[in-house]
């Protein structure tokens, strides 16, 4: 299937998941996290309170509610630590491989992806830009799926680095 970037709202996607980049207690924050849970509505947050929380580098679902995707990859990525590179590296290829192998256990033929880890937590935008798009290639090839970046630097960082991706 295809892989492509492109800049837009993750939650105005309708694919058959989108993965939240979510903070560990997975009741809702800034960034996408808040986004996703306004979107979603209240319902989201009922269902959130029952998972007990969700580890750095695992992903957890729940249903999309009021999105029009019909599932949502709840993913912890870690915070960005330059003394800690190659753990945080390993913890956020994590993210994306436990994401998809959820969509493909709850048998998702589309995904949509944010730029985990790239906001708040700090995480480097070209490396987490590189990231994504290597384990996405390696192991999302059979779905069709997109990197939906919101943030106008990291879009200009795709269209440098990956313009043969951009939708």
């Amino acid at each position: 299937m295809a892989l492509r970037i492109e800049h837009g709202d993750i939650t105005k996607y309708g694919v058959d998941a989108i993965v939240n980049a979510a903070n560990s207690s997975l009741l809702g924050g800034g960034g996408v996290d808040g986004a996703i849970h306004r979107a979603a509505g209240p319902e989201l947050l009922a269902e959130c309170k029952t998972l007990g929380g969700c580890p750095t580098g695992e992903a957890k679902i729940t249903k999309g509610y009021n999105l029009m995707a019909k599932w949502i990859l709840h993913t912890v990525g870690p915070i960005y630590n330059e003394n800690r590179k190659d753990e945080c590296e390993e913890l956020l290829k994590s993210c994306y491989k436990n994401s998809i192998a959820l969509a493909l256990l709850n048998e998702c033929k589309s995904i949509a992806f944010p730029l985990i880890s790239a906001g708040v937590y700090g995480y480097p935008k070209v490396e987490a830009l590189d990231i994504a798009v290597s384990c996405i290639q390696r192991f999302a090839d059979e779905m069709d799926t997109v990197i939906v970046l919101f943030d106008a630097e990291a879009y200009e960082i795709a269209k440098r680095n990956y313009s043969e991706l951009i939708a």
